[in-house]
């Protein structure tokens, strides 16, 4: 089987490319840059060079791919930059896979998208447009909405060990009391790879978390307890926050962004369906261990 990974280079996706090539697939990875993508050659993926939103690309990535794993999405820019990226290049890949024949198509989405937020932050409203492509087209999908992804070689958890390691006090949004459901970065990427060929998994909307909820407080608790630190916390109002993302989001490297403190205000960002768990059988990784891998 070839499988097809937008993405790859990403923080997911090279993980979702060592879980394919451990299985001795054939993986054929959509990068931009040639140069971010060694450790993909090393392991043996073809890498196709081009952009997500070329349909020419496209379609020549997907000639001979049985199944596709869609991965690229950005977390900031204009709604243009949303719409160009993850929507037209989503519809522009679905009609690529189905002119080519592609027998299964994975999609990343994000936990917490549904009717009532689709339109909160045009990062929401992409996700829910690429979700409808995949599922209005003839294509056997599966699409997954994960919770926050933890891994100690990227994602936001390495940016929380800084903060709580260094920082002389640990920011908390808001009162800290809403709740998520961290998953290991490795947990994802089995799911993926499991998914491409597990027929109960067909036409179906999974939802991914860790097997432990917390909230926001008990998360940088346990932290600063594998870290061995005592810092006092502070709870940030989310106007003030507000405030100096308006300053600094459009920055490099900037902490925090509008869309970003209007997604936490949706409230709890837990799984509310244990489909995943039941249908992939796969045991979990604990929070706690979760930050021992990271600091370690």
């Amino acid at each position: 089987m070839t499988v097809l990974v937008t993405g790859g280079t990403g923080f997911v996706g090279e993980h979702v490319v060592h879980a394919l090539r451990a299985r001795e697939l054939k993986v054929r990875a959509l990068v931009r840059d040639p140069g971010r993508a060694r450790r993909l050659s090393a392991w043996g993926a073809e890498i196709v060079v081009g952009d997500i939103t070329d349909p020419t690309v496209l379609r020549a990535a997907c000639v001979g791919a049985e199944s596709i794993v869609h991965l690229v999405a950005i977390i900031k820019g204009s709604r243009a930059d949303f719409e160009r990226v993850m929507e037209h290049g989503t519809r522009n890949l679905v009609a690529a896979a189905e002119n080519a024949g592609v027998g299964r198509f994975v999609l990343a989405s994000a936990l917490g998208l549904d009717e009532r937020s689709r339109n909160a932050v045009p990062y929401f409203t992409a996700k829910w447009e690429m979700e409808r492509a995949v599922r209005s087209s003839s294509l056997d999908y599966v699409v997954f909405r994960p919770s926050f992804i933890f891994g100690e070689d990227g994602g936001v958890l390495p940016t929380f060990v800084r903060l709580a390691r260094f920082a002389p006090v640990t920011p908390i949004v808001g009162d800290g009391t809403a709740r998520m459901q961290p998953i290991w970065v490795e947990d994802v990427a089995e799911i993926y790879a499991r998914a491409l060929d597990h027929p109960a998994a067909t036409g179906r909307v999974f939802e991914l978390g860790g097997p432990d909820v917390v909230t926001w407080n008990d998360f940088w608790g346990r932290l600063r307890r594998v870290l061995g630190v005592r810092r006092p916390s502070v709870h940030v109002p989310v106007g003030l926050l507000r405030a100096q993302a308006a300053l600094t989001e459009r920055l490099p490297g900037a902490p925090v962004t509008r869309d970003q403190l209007t997604m936490l205000e949706l409230g709890d960002n837990v799984v509310t369906d244990p489909g995943a768990v039941e249908t992939f059988q796969l045991p979990l990784v604990p929070l706690d261990e979760q930050l021992r891998r990271a600091v370690s």
